[in-house]
């Protein structure tokens, strides 16, 4: 098995001038950074559209394209913006996503832009060739109809012929766009690991257009939503509130919509992680009416005749399972089962004895190891956060010596030199930065989902001391 190393960076996280990252320069810059530093592997978060929150684990659809990373500059070359508008677009602060002035502003730039086009030609054969993402563009226009308000309470379904070509022509040009960007990142040998949320949103097109899929009431609404179970991260549990799959009616068509929704991420990915991959095994099922996630309960789910699909579906696209959270005996024989390499955190395995599956030295080859992912603390902002005892055990384990503050490239370099098949390191980590920078904090609402690079920071990473470490554990 080869033996890989990659970087964690959200698309939204990378720099540029118009308040998100975005597939324009930036990106294809950032993978030749990864390139100079011999890495091979760039991992994004969810592609799909963020919700309220600004979290991109529960989107409108599953199928669509977020317009924040639609790169205005290439609109602009096409002589479909302005200067002025431009000049407009451009961001009040480069170290966030300014998702409340996108919320405001970016659609209807886009718009305009979409009214500029003169030959829809390839826009209608893209829509026409992609049922599930013209189901999104049909549900925004008529949620737009409608005043914004969820489908179960819409009363017109006449939509805005402007509205829906302009989703139509946003959803064209972020998966056009995106297209150019992978195939450069092949060109330079550097692969993509997508991510996927394994529940969508009850107020999507995916419910909109499915709902014999889901657990719904006669009156629409789920009768069951998901959550997790108190643990490491909160102490109620997590109240997710999206619908539950009607896995008994899923099975009766062998889970077309999920095989669909596979095959659409092998088109973008050549990895795909099925974020809370335990849910297959188990669920956690919580009463629609439930105030806290204490109140639900574990049920079966569909295991391996899933499984079985998922690959038939995936070809040569790699599944990696995440497999992290409350790991009974069933999820880790059904992870073996199906073949696909699993998750291990560093920040995980100091939280108990040696046994841990998340200290490096009991690391398998068939695993994907992090020092943290997207719902952990920075490396920096972990160390700071520790008892004196527990850091002074955790560096002692990496051989660190001198003060804690620069302990954290000790930790790397063990990852790096680890029995893992696969190393991921969030930007943050590489950069050194602290817990403000940190992407989510699980259960919390507000401030996540924002953290953004500037050029300078990514510039002042030393490419030849990354590359003589990836060189130096034959990654």
């Amino acid at each position: 098995m080869t033996r890989k190393s990659g970087v964690l960076m959200p698309v939204s996280s990378l720099y540029g001038e118009y308040s998100c990252g975005s597939f324009g320069k930036s990106a294809y810059e950032f993978i030749d950074f990864l390139e100079g530093c011999g890495f091979t592997l760039w991992q994004v978060l969810p592609f799909n559209m963020v919700d309220e929150y600004n979290s991109p684990y529960k989107s409108y659809s599953s199928f669509s394209g977020n317009p924040y990373f639609v790169d205005l500059e290439v609109l602009y070359e096409k002589g479909l913006l302005t200067d002025e508008e431009l000049v407009s677009a451009r961001q009040q602060s480069p170290w966030l996503c300014e998702y409340e002035r996108l919320a405001g502003e970016r659609f209807e730039l886009l718009k305009k832009a979409s009214k500029r086009v003169e030959n829809k030609r390839p826009i209608n054969k893209f829509i026409k060739e992609n049922p599930y993402i013209a189901a999104f563009c049909e549900f925004m226009a008529l949620k737009a109809a409608n005043g914004g308000e969820e489908w179960l309470l819409w009363k017109t379904k006449k939509a805005d012929k402007d509205i829906l070509f302009a989703w139509q022509f946003t959803q064209y040009e972020f998966f056009t766009q995106w297209a150019k960007v992978r195939e450069y990142a092949a060109s330079k040998n550097i692969k993509i690991i997508g991510d996927i949320p394994i529940y969508v949103s009850h107020d999507s097109s995916d419910v909109w257009s499915h709902p014999e899929y889901f657990m719904l009431g006669k009156d629409g609404r789920p009768t069951h939503v998901a959550g997790v179970p108190p643990d490491y991260f909160c102490e109620d549990g997590q109240l997710w509130g999206n619908p539950l799959y009607d896995w008994k009616k899923m099975k009766g068509d062998n889970y077309k919509w999920w095989c669909d929704r596979i095959r659409h991420m092998s088109l973008l990915f050549d990895y795909v992680r099925i974020d809370h991959f335990r849910g297959i095994e188990a669920y956690w099922s919580v009463p629609a009416c439930a105030k806290t996630a204490k109140e639900g309960k574990w049920q079966k789910g569909p295991g391996m005749s899933l499984i079985k699909e998922i690959k038939k579906a995936a070809g040569d696209t790699l599944i990696i399972a995440e497999d992290l959270g409350d790991i009974t005996p069933e999820v880790e024989k059904l992870v073996k089962m199906s073949g696909f390499p699993g998750m291990r955190v560093f920040q995980f395995g100091f939280l108990s004895d040696s046994e841990s599956s998340h200290m490096p030295h009991n690391y398998p080859e068939n695993c994907i190891s992090y020092t943290g992912t997207h719902d952990n603390n920075t490396l920096l902002g972990y160390l700071w956060e520790l008892d004196d005892a527990a850091r002074e055990r955790m560096l002692s384990y990496c051989g660190h010596e001198g003060d804690w503050q620069s302990g954290c490239k000790s930790i790397l370099r063990t990852m790096l030199s680890s029995h893992s098949s696969t190393v991921i390191m969030p930007i943050q980590d590489i950069l050194g930065f602290g817990a403000d920078t940190r992407i989510n904090t699980p259960g919390k609402a507000d401030n996540n989902w924002a953290f953004r690079v500037t050029k300078e920071q990514i510039d002042s990473i030393d490419r030849g001391f990354w590359k003589n470490l990836n060189k130096t554990y034959y990654r």
